[in-house]
């Protein structure tokens, strides 16, 4: 039903058609970028686009973009009428890729075409799509040590690549010629600038059936549809203030010790307010968020529990941000290294917001999902005579948190875009010379609760013929582990490990890194976190754990130390198990008495009997809350004592026995 805000100068069922027409539109750009784009990675949805008015706010996005983008492009428009003003003219196109304008990463490359009738500009444009490669230190350009963003890449603020009409081919070979691979990213760009064009005959097709009056009204009036249900449903939730917060690994130039993300949520009337200001320093590498990508975070979080609603500017109109003061890890300003952002800063603004709602909305509750990583991988391809540049950009599928009610999803693209899609490993494989030797649900990554989190995924590769190669991870969370909420309990710690051709085992990198060399017959393999717990898994039904293990989701090791049920394996080929229930019980109390004393054990020695073999990773994390140098042993005392007070606010303060 039509909202009242549609006002009588537009009626309503010209309204929903016009309404659906815009969001027509946005996806026919995507399928333009699908069908013509030069890149793997942008084949993979690593792209957005869409509508936005004559004053740059978003009209209209597409129904599967990437959800740090859709956040953005309303700035990214700005910033081009704020650089260009009056002298913008039909025919002309735009390019940026400045985050400090609002926008992500460097590797986020919009292109934005203004839309005129009669000579008069109406509306914009845009499509963003994520370049493999845009220069910098290392290939795929995230320089995980760079703490100023001239190792990043080329910065693009606000340029001119078509004149009205005209190509302007010396500006676009510049910027073409700082990429490691120039024909893909050229080819990239025309498919973008394409997708705009679409836009643009398809609104010139709108007004000429509907006229120029009715459709720059209905511009304005979706925005103003969607500030009003948004502004209703606010209206209907209690008001109050809620806090939390959450970490990021640690930041390099003040060594061990995580780095807090701090989001305070208030609701007052119709209105939302989001307060950042307890967040730390910005961190000495690419993990920051710049003020566009922490204000898509929160719109983000947000969005998640309000499904139902478009997204356009008339959302943003309902929500106030305070970011805090510039120089934060969440405010991050010029020349701050800002690449990684998707993996560090946004993606915990993202799980904290998840938790303030899970409190305001209990019935749509999540616990936190596992954090996005991307690993890269170039050098020269030595399969063909003349060793062109390779680059294997790759990310993985995991763990959604456990919900009010539902398990977390299993194998589920990241909250940061959930539209992208898996990339074949066929097709990677005939583009570099990087073989996939395994892919895999990992048994036991769900975070266990009374519903558990989704389970996240381990990845192998071999190289083969690879010449002058290089390798980066951009991630996090090998230490501040994904959580569980009410009473939930956390997955596993990420982090990548490296077993060279010539060497007697594997050497463990972590979950950050950049330009580690490697060759010929070098292997890696990383895993995906599972989503964290929703509520004491102690009271999760054993039928439910019994199908788990039937699944391969949860070991029958595991089952007993993380849920208290005690499966009795009769025949595991026939799948023949079954629940001992009297031993179940039995397990079930002593773990009641004893689990929060084992919080309170000596780290030292949680430490000591992991480096042992006695401990593994899951007890560390689940029973005794001790957090260590998975690679070394090392006890990590700081990050310790941080994470035990996490898991005794989460977890242990919503246990009821």
């Amino acid at each position: 039903m039509v909202s009242q805000a549609v006002e009588k100068d537009l009626d309503p069922v010209t309204f929903e058609v016009l309404k659906n027409a815009f969001s027509t539109i946005v996806d026919q750009m995507a399928e333009q970028i699908l069908r013509t784009c030069y890149s793997f990675v942008i084949y993979a949805r690593d792209f957005s686009s869409a509508l936005c008015d004559r004053d740059g706010n978003t009209i209209m996005q597409g129904s599967q973009d990437i959800a740090v983008h859709v956040g953005t492009l309303h700035f990214t428009a700005k910033a081009v009428i704020e650089e260009f003003g009056d002298d913008i003219n039909p025919g002309d196109v735009f390019a940026l890729n400045d985050p400090y304008l609002g926008g992500t990463h460097f590797s986020d490359m919009r292109i934005v075409r203004p839309i005129f009738h009669d000579n008069e500009l109406i509306a914009f444009s845009q499509s963003n799509g994520h370049w493999a490669d845009v220069g910098g230190k290392v290939p795929g350009s995230f320089d995980m040590t760079a703490h100023e963003h001239f190792g990043e890449g080329l910065r693009v603020t606000p340029i001119r690549i078509w004149d009205r009409g005209r190509y302007l081919h010396d500006v676009v070979r510049m910027v073409l010629a700082n990429t490691r691979s120039p024909e893909i990213a050229g080819g990239d760009l025309h498919a973008q600038a394409q997708a705009t064009k679409v836009a643009e005959d398809e609104i010139g097709r709108l007004i000429a059936k509907y006229g120029p009056n009715t459709v720059t009204t209905a511009f304005d009036r979706v925005q103003d549809y969607v500030e009003k249900v948004t502004s209703q449903r606010v209206a209907q939730l209690p008001d109050g203030e809620w806090e939390t917060e959450d970490f990021l690994d640690a930041d390099p130039a003040r060594g061990e010790g995580l780095v807090r993300v701090r989001v305070k949520l208030s609701i007052d009337g119709d209105r939302i307010r989001y307060d950042c200001s307890g967040s730390d320093p910005a961190v000495a590498n690419p993990l920051n968020a710049s003020n566009g990508s922490a204000f898509s975070g929160l719109i983000t979080g947000t969005k998640m529990f309000f499904p139902d609603v478009p997204l356009n500017s008339g959302f943003y109109r309902v929500v106030d941000v305070d970011l805090g003061p510039t120089g934060s890890v969440l405010n991050a300003t010029w020349p701050t290294a800002v690449t990684g952002f998707c993996s560090g800063a946004y993606e915990k603004i993202v799980s904290c917001v998840f938790e303030l709602w899970s409190q305001v909305v209990p019935e749509r509750a999540i616990a936190s999902c596992f954090n996005l990583e991307y690993l890269l991988v170039g050098g020269q391809d030595q399969r063909s005579p003349d060793s062109p540049n390779f680059m294997w950009y790759d990310w993985m599928v995991g763990g959604w948190g456990g919900r009010n009610g539902r398990d977390g999803s299993n194998c589920t693209s990241a909250v940061f875009g959930v539209g992208e899609e898996v990339q074949p490993f066929e097709a990677q494989e005939r583009l570099s010379p990087v073989v996939t030797t395994s892919h895999e649900i990992i048994m036991d990554s769900g975070g266990p609760g009374a519903f558990r989190g989704g389970c996240g995924v381990r990845k192998g590769g071999t190289l083969t013929d690879a010449g002058r190669t290089v390798m980066s991870y951009c991630n996090d969370r090998s230490r501040s582990v994904t959580w569980g909420i009410e009473g939930g309990l956390p997955s596993m710690p990420h982090g990548l490990w490296l077993h060279r051709h010539d060497a007697a085992g594997p050497e463990y990198l972590g979950a950050t890194f950049s330009n580690v060399a490697v060759g010929p017959g070098d292997s890696f393999e990383r895993p995906s976190a599972g989503g964290g717990g929703y509520g004491d898994p102690l009271l999760r039904d054993p039928a439910a754990v019994l199908e788990d293990v039937l699944d391969g989701y949860v070991s029958v090791r595991r089952a007993a130390l993380d849920y208290g049920v005690v499966v009795t394996e009769n025949d595991a080929d026939l799948l023949d198990y079954e629940i001992d229930v009297a031993a179940t019980n039995e397990l079930r109390e002593q773990i009641r008495q004893s689990r929060r004393s084992w919080l309170q054990e000596d780290p030292q020695d949680i430490a000591a009997r992991y480096s042992s073999g006695e401990l593994d990773k899951f007890d560390l994390v689940r029973r005794y809350g001790v957090i260590v140098d998975w690679g070394t042993g090392e006890l990590l005392g700081e990050t310790t004592k941080s994470f035990r007070a996490m898991i005794q606010r989460r977890a242990v303060a919503c246990w009821t026995t």
